[in-house]
């Protein structure tokens, strides 16, 4: 099969298109044939050798997290897919090394959920990681409905599905975004503030949560009340509770029962689908050149 991966950290002129062995299905797994794959700036963090953290197995790698494709082969032990499904889950990289950029990939059956019906592949791509990343920061927050949440970085693909999560969920939010996200965050029924170096305007007894998204920091405890909840955007970021604050690092597990209900919102146009441009496996290092450039305001496909 034909796959996108590098044998060397580098730039993105080290991805090459290889030839390498058709996976075959284990026990309660299948195999997937990918339609199309999404590129997320962990996957250039780890090409250019800069994660921080041990990674799961040596070079060479293939990259890819998120598949939208068909069941092609069912290992044993599987019932709930057969072949010819069409499918939409991801792969757990940093647990797995599996990469969806390729022809053919292996997952968990209980990865996956059923695609996004009347949704193209590469329009759905973008769901499974960001969409889950999403939807299980709310999670960690458990928040009431009516509760207020800030989200930074809200127009970015994690921060566009929070927004419209938490509206989903009875929140009021707060989206903090660059200037011209206005529309998009406001669209979401989120309440707008334009990136600065100014304070962030807060009511009277803070934010009952704060998404940090951005990477602002640890600073943006101070806008949230006692007792309140705070997901930080990486387990070395997340600051020590104080005041009664919950604080949680940001993570995502493979979960196709949480994901099929983000298929449904998909579907009924609840969540937003944003893609901002679509490479063949032969274009992928332009492709991980446009998400480099930073501002991009939908998903990087990656198709065979």
């Amino acid at each position: 099969m034909r796959a996108v991966s590098y044998a060397q950290f580098g730039g993105p002129e080290v991805l090459q298109v290889t030839d390498l062995p058709v996976p075959q299905p284990g026990p309660g797994q299948v195999r997937v044939r990918v339609a199309a794959s999404a590129v997320h700036p962990v996957d250039l963090m780890i090409r250019a050798g800069r994660f921080p953290a041990p990674l799961p197995a040596d070079l060479p790698y293939v990259p890819g997290w998120d598949v939208v494709g068909t069941v092609d082969a069912v290992g044993p032990s599987v019932a709930e897919l057969t072949v010819n499904d069409e499918v939409i889950g991801f792969s757990p990289w940093l647990r797995t090394a599996v990469g969806a950029h390729a022809e053919y990939v292996v997952l968990e059956a209980g990865w996956l959920t059923a695609v996004p019906a009347g949704i193209p592949a590469e329009e759905a791509a973008p769901l499974p990681t960001n969409g889950l990343t999403a939807a299980q920061s709310l999670d960690l927050l458990a928040l009431p409905a009516g509760s207020s949440v800030l989200v930074t970085g809200a127009a970015g693909q994690v921060g566009g599905f929070t927004l419209a999560l938490a509206r989903v969920a009875g929140l009021h939010a707060t989206g903090l975004a660059g200037p011209g996200d206005r529309e998009f965050v406001e669209s979401q029924g989120a309440a707008f503030v334009p990136r600065s170096d100014g304070p962030i305007p807060v009511a009277a007894g803070g934010f009952d949560a704060v998404v940090d998204l951005a990477v602002l920091g640890p600073s943006l405890m101070d806008l949230v009340r006692d007792g309140g909840g705070y997901v930080a955007a990486s387990p070395p970021l997340r600051p020590e509770p104080t005041r009664g604050i919950r604080t949680f690092a940001l993570s995502v597990e493979p979960d196709g029962a949480r994901l099929a209900e983000l298929v449904k919102l998909a579907e009924s146009g609840e969540i937003p689908l944003r893609v901002a441009g679509v490479h063949s496996f032969t274009d992928s290092a332009a492709a991980h050149n446009r998400l480099a450039q930073g501002g991009v305001r939908g998903g990087v496909v990656i198709v065979p």
